[in-house]
């Protein structure tokens, strides 16, 4: 009988760390891994890749990161970035700290070294405290120590990163973690299906009245969508409350495109009138924080405003200004709900106001429009920008991804979107180096091509994933406006013989670096050439790398943000 124990003992089916891990990931619907390997994960990412899992290999963690952050907000589900321990695990995390701050839906997996090692601070190989670095930067974070705990491990993590406001969510796994044994019955009754992880949050019908009933009062009202109401995917009832209510609206520049920029009652062409003028706005999606002037100052103007906000996190409201009518819940059911309220005696926005914004917004489309036509060699931003405007008019699938100063805050006004979650940026930091990270996730969630428009300085942070583009050989063109340096060319050091601190290598040949990798390099000095090349790519689907020439003057310091450089209070004698 003993004899008998022990022989079934031998030939029971076991199950270990690396497998539950990947079962557990498998089970919940997570398809692809963003990531770096190295010690402990190595293993990890060739197992994931043999059980059907694709892993994405980036050159830096902190690109992966953004990867795995906008492919939350893409598709809704927590993307996921895989790093090793301590130095990987820091790459990752200021792209963890990006995806919270913005609402994304992430989660950071990363090796970590032994617990008793790090608490005794005995000098492990990269000994660092992770969870409780991370526990700063995130909605959650959590540790998982035996392996019987993993599938509840990756529950906690995935509901915590899609529920509520979502978030980024850091999971450690300590490297002995991967080589635990177990059953492998029970360690497969161990795992967790999340159900509902992110379930409606019904707003309150009293809440819903208020709303109405200070929107119909409304002499002025505005209606602003950020980009948490493109995260929502409640297109259709977005579009119909805009359209009923009859609204003017002005979309943040993730939330471009739930209805096009050209749509008669988009106010983006006339923003500065609508946010100064109106005196009743909708928040859909959007917080007042410093990209709205915390709703206040004079960029709101003197008119005394009603806010009405929509937001499922209840302390955001009265966060810089008393909202008169908060309406706490998920987008979709706040507005499906705003909806169903306005009967079919709703009043018509007052057409006195309606004039006013249709008017300044034609009168600035007119004056930017003969800036867009020229064809300067070499370039100016707003040659440049004109030719990729037209091109996104006739491709409206393709996805943008933009970064820079100038390079960002031109092509958020002249670049017209016409669909949701297509136009994809720096988000509420305002940081750079999202670019080449954001461009791989967008193609590889989408299938969609992607056009990644660069400032020089801002793709120099992530400017070596073009070979991870390459290798994946995805259909992402990415244009470089390089004016030789940051906000310009121009600078010079009066102290010394060294480069000014803005000035990059003059006439530097981008174009040049993809093409080591096997992809193609263009480079373009005027739009219609830059017009040429950008067609060609997006026809191709080939990794494409554009170095559009703008002249070095171009750019202005910091582009609309420059106020916020504090000025020295020493004048130079």
């Amino acid at each position: 009988m003993a004899e008998a124990a022990v022989k079934a003992e031998a030939e029971r089916e076991l199950t270990d760390g690396f497998h539950l891990i990947i079962d557990a990931l498998k089970l919940n619907g997570v398809e692809t891994i963003y990531g770096v390997p190295g010690i402990p994960i190595t293993d990890f990412g060739r197992m994931a890749q043999a059980e059907g899992i694709r892993v994405i290999s980036f050159r830096h963690e902190q690109n992966a990161g953004y990867a795995a952050s906008i492919a939350g907000f893409l598709t809704k589900k927590p993307g996921v970035c895989l790093t090793v321990s301590a130095p990987g695990f820091l790459n990752g995390l200021t792209a963890l700290a990006h995806a919270t701050t913005n609402c994304f839906p992430m989660i950071l997996i990363s090796g970590s070294s032994e617990r008793e090692v790090v608490d005794l601070q005995q000098g492990d190989y990269e000994e660092m405290d992770q969870l409780a670095i991370a526990k700063t930067m995130c909605k959650a974070a959590y540790r998982v120590l035996h392996a019987a705990d993993i599938g509840i491990g990756v529950a906690r993590a995935i509901r915590a990163a899609v529920s509520g406001r979502p978030g980024g969510v850091y999971l450690d796994l300590p490297a002995k973690l991967f080589g635990q044994v177990m059953d492998a019955e029970k360690g497969a009754k161990s795992l967790v299906k999340v159900i509902d992880a992110a379930p409606a949050q019904i707003p309150a019908p009293s809440a819903v009245k208020r709303a109405l009933d200070v929107l119909k009062s409304a002499k002025r009202p505005l209606i602003i969508l950020g980009k948490g109401a493109a995260y929502a995917q409640a297109d259709d009832d977005i579009r119909a409350l805009v359209e009923k209510s009859g609204i003017p609206f002005l979309p943040m520049s993730m939330g471009k495109g739930l209805l096009p920029d050209t749509h008669p009652q988009c106010a983006g062409a006339a923003r500065s009138t609508a946010l100064q003028q109106s005196d009743v706005v909708l928040l859909i999606g959007a917080r007042l924080n410093w990209l709205l002037s915390h709703g206040k100052g004079k960029t709101w103007g003197e008119a005394p405003k009603k806010f009405i906000q929509i937001d499922i996190e209840p302390k955001e409201m009265d966060s810089n200004v008393e909202i008169v009518a908060p309406v706490v819940g998920d987008i979709g059911s706040c507005v499906a709900a705003l909806l169903a309220g306005m009967d079919s005696k709703w009043p018509a926005a007052p057409a006195d106001w309606m004039k006013t914004i249709a008017s300044k917004r034609d009168e600035n489309v007119a004056k930017m429009a003969p800036r867009l036509m020229n064809n300067n060699s070499p370039m100016d931003y707003h040659g440049a920008l004109g030719v990729l405007r037209t091109i996104i008019k006739e491709r409206p699938d393709a996805i943008l991804v933009n970064e820079g100063a100038n390079t960002l805050d031109l092509a958020r006004g002249i670049i017209d979107m016409y669909k949701p979650r297509k136009r994809l940026d720096v988000g509420t930091w305002g940081i750079m180096g999202i670019g080449m990270g954001y461009s791989i996730a967008a193609a590889i969630e989408t299938g969609k091509p992607v056009l990644a428009v660069e400032g020089d300085s801002a793709f120099g942070f992530s400017g070596m994933e073009v070979e991870t583009i390459c290798r994946y050989k995805l259909p992402v063109c990415i244009v470089i406006f390089n004016n030789d340096g940051i906000y310009r060319g121009t600078d010079v050091n009066s102290a010394g013989s060294d480069p000014a601190t803005t000035v990059f290598v003059k006439g530097a040949r981008y174009d040049k670096m993809i093409e080591a990798f096997g992809g193609v390099g263009v480079n373009a000095t005027s739009p219609d050439e830059l017009k040429r090349a950008v067609n060609a790519a997006m026809d191709s689907g080939k990794p494409t790398l554009i170095n559009a020439v703008l002249d070095p003057a171009a750019g202005s310091e910091s582009g609309r943000i420059g106020n916020l450089n504090p000025q020295s209070a020493l004048k130079k004698k």
